[in-house]
Parts: structure tokens; sequence; C-alpha cells
């Protein structure tokens, strides 16, 4: 009787070894970077987190794009020029942002305590003008 216990016992302790831990990540486990969530032939839809201190690569953004803020904060946005600008979003609220001017990129910095996490909607090409919901 007590091997049977000892080995449900043992058994125990492999399942919950195993079992996925669904906890958010600490924030010193978290890093900067985009994950793909949704595309379709319309759009391109990615959450970015930018951590305190871990900057978001260079990139830029060729089409039009609807920004929402899951944990707002605010990001200083600096151009491969140097030139900065601030962004600030609001948790729980939506924001467009036009196409980045041609041959731009831009970097993200986070300064502040708290990661800050959107999720992006870019399209995949302009709205076509005369088609619904275009210009």
């Amino acid at each position: 009787m007590k091997a049977i216990s000892t080995a449900t016992s043992a058994l125990v302790l492999i399942v919950a070894a195993c079992a996925p831990d669904d906890s958010p990540p600490a924030e010193s486990e978290q890093t900067t970077g985009r994950t793909p969530q949704f595309e379709n032939e319309y759009v391109e839809v990615w959450k970015s987190v930018i951590v305190p201190d871990q900057p978001l690569e260079m990139h830029r953004h060729d089409n039009p794009r609807a920004i929402i803020a899951l944990t707002g904060g605010t990001l200083t946005v600096v151009n491969d020029a140097g030139e900065e600008r601030d962004m600030t979003w609001e948790t729980g609220s939506a924001y467009w942002l036009e196409a980045d001017p041609p041959g731009e990129l831009h970097g993200d910095v986070n300064e502040g305590p708290e990661p800050v996490e959107v999720i992006v909607v870019q399209l995949k090409r302009p709205a076509m003008e005369g088609a619904p919901g275009g210009r």
C-alpha cells in the first residue's frame, strides 16, 4: 500500500510539473517584440510589447494602421534622422496612424516604468477612393 501511495504522489508531482503555466511572465522575463495574431488579404494584425529600456528595432509602416492600446503608456518614437516625438496611448483606446513618410525608419522606446502593449491592425493596401469605407 505504501508503494502505491508513493507512486501516486510521484505521478501527481510529474503531472503538476508538466502542466502549462498560464500566469503572465514576470516583467524581467518579458521582452520587446511582435507576436503575429491574424493575417488575410486585407490586414496584418500583431501584438507589440515594448518593455522599458528595450526599444523596438528600427522599422517602417508602408500602409496606414489602427492601434488598440491593451496597456497604455508613452512611447518615444525616434526616426532614423534622430528626430523624436512622444506618443501616448491610453489603455482601452484606439488610434489611427497614417503610413510612414517614404524611406523613413523609426524605433519605439518605452522610458516608462511598465511595458506598453498594443494591437496593431495594419492595412495591406491603402483604401481605394470610391470603395466602401474608402477615402
